[in-house]
């Protein structure tokens, strides 16, 4: 018995449906101890019959697929078999055809049972449901959605866009005027006394508004009517982060333009929609983008060092206040807790951009086009790779975060146009935030 359920015991760890297909359904068994604790699943089984490489669980035994056999063949035939020898033949993997009484015995002894082998129409009904089985399986794996090779590359396209125009370590940020928090005290703050773009009294010009990014906006000359020396004798200390936040904001537009430029069928657009679609989706991108840094532990913005670390305080001092920050905030925590992929991030950033329904656009019809193939993409991506229970109404949702940027867009509109009415401020951000956010300023 110590053999028999020992055997059991190996099965039941390694094997727990490899039922051989002329099995019936076993009756109850007596509970044994879980081996979970000592069992090694590199121990090979073994026939307990024969000591040959066992198959399965055959008849109420682990046997090899010989014995399996054998015992079948005798127990139809009713088979009485005669030991040549004095009955108590050792039976091995090599001498098992010598002696078949002792090899029946054997299989008896271990535990092999005539009522578990099938009738002849038993295994045919078995066989036939196995069969159906297979087709249905089959059937249901050919009707699953399935990404193909042109969404594929679609996807990758995006993917190598993204990483393309998404710093992960943030090194370009230590270019920006430095950030100057309220009670910081007297920083280095040499370069934060120029003010356009990231002009200095050795360069003047403006890296953002000289890029062949910024000049896919309109024809448009922005002047500027400040000279140097008024704007360094100018006191900012009310507004103390609208600097810094300038130029990371006019850095994220230009990496946006260079995303929107490899979207495939993006250049297919005339480069007035372009600008259009651009001018309209800057922020809302700007703010998917983010969530990348954003931390649910403290809420924050972390950007590689404690300097660029951005709270709700930083933010209130370049010039927002809580109408807008406090939904921005609930945004993109629910945005994180998502969990998307970074495939599924750069989709909906890409259906984002693609809007037919953005301001001065011309050709909408065109860009509706691209937009729904980009949602198809990504649709059949959350059919196919998002694993349950995240893909549950995954794409209405993330779909549903694309009207929540658009009340976040207006809301950031609304505050941008009461902070640059004032030259004060207006002068510290760079001609390419003016150009996208305010192009109603002379």
């Amino acid at each position: 018995m110590s053999q028999f359920q020992t055997s059991w015991e190996l099965y039941q760890q390694t094997v727990p449906n490899d039922l051989d297909v002329e099995m019936e359904p076993m009756a109850p068994c007596p509970a044994f101890p879980d081996p979970a604790n000592d069992f090694d699943r590199n121990i090979p089984r073994i026939c307990g019959v024969c000591g040959d490489k066992a198959t399965g669980f055959h008849f109420n035994a682990m046997t090899c697929e010989g014995c399996k056999g054998f015992f079948r063949r005798s127990m139809k035939r009713k088979a009485t078999f005669t030991c040549p020898f004095n009955g108590d033949c050792k039976i091995t993997k090599d001498n098992r055809r010598h002696c078949q009484s002792c090899r029946l015995k054997r299989c008896v002894d271990i535990g092999m049972m005539k009522e578990f082998i099938l009738t002849d129409e038993e295994v045919q009904r078995k066989r036939e449901m196995i069969t159906k089985r297979k087709e249905e399986e089959a059937l249901k794996e050919s009707l699953k959605p399935k990404l193909l090779e042109e969404q594929q590359r679609v996807i990758d396209t995006l993917l190598e866009a993204h990483r393309k125009t998404y710093d992960p370590t943030y090194s370009d940020f230590n270019q920006f005027r430095p950030p100057i928090r309220d009670g910081s005290g007297t920083r280095s703050t040499s370069r934060s006394s120029s003010v356009q773009g990231f002009s200095s009294s050795e360069d003047s010009s403006d890296p953002f508004s000289s890029s062949p990014e910024s000049k896919k906006f309109s024809n448009l000359e922005l002047s500027d009517d400040s000279d140097e020396s008024a704007a360094m004798s100018i006191d900012f200390s009310h507004l103390t982060m609208l600097p810094h936040l300038a130029d990371l904001v006019s850095y994220s537009i230009q990496k946006v333009i260079g995303f929107a430029k490899m979207i495939p069928g993006f250049k297919n657009l005339t480069a007035e929609d372009q600008i259009a679609l651009l001018k309209s989706s800057a922020i809302e991108v700007i703010m998917l983008r983010s969530n990348q840094s954003f931390s649910l532990e403290d809420m924050s913005w972390t950007c590689g060092s404690n300097d660029f670390k951005y709270k709700i305080s930083d933010v209130t001092q370049a010039g927002h206040n809580l109408d807008l920050l406090e939904p921005l905030v609930k945004f993109q925590i629910s945005l994180k807790k998502l969990n998307l992929h970074e495939e599924e991030h750069v989709l909906l950033m890409a259906i984002c951009i693609l809007s037919p329904d953005r301001p001065a656009v011309q050709d909408t019809r065109l860009v509706e086009s691209i937009q729904d193939h980009l949602s198809g993409i990504l649709q059949t991506y959350i059919l196919c790779r998002h694993p349950p229970p995240g893909n549950r109404l995954l794409y209405p949702k993330m779909i549903q975060k694309l009207a929540d940027l658009r009340s976040l867009n207006e809301e950031h509109s609304k505050q941008y146009r009461c902070l640059s009415f004032l030259p004060e401020h207006s002068m510290q951000l760079t001609p390419l935030v003016l150009e996208v956010f305010g192009n109603e300023i002379s």
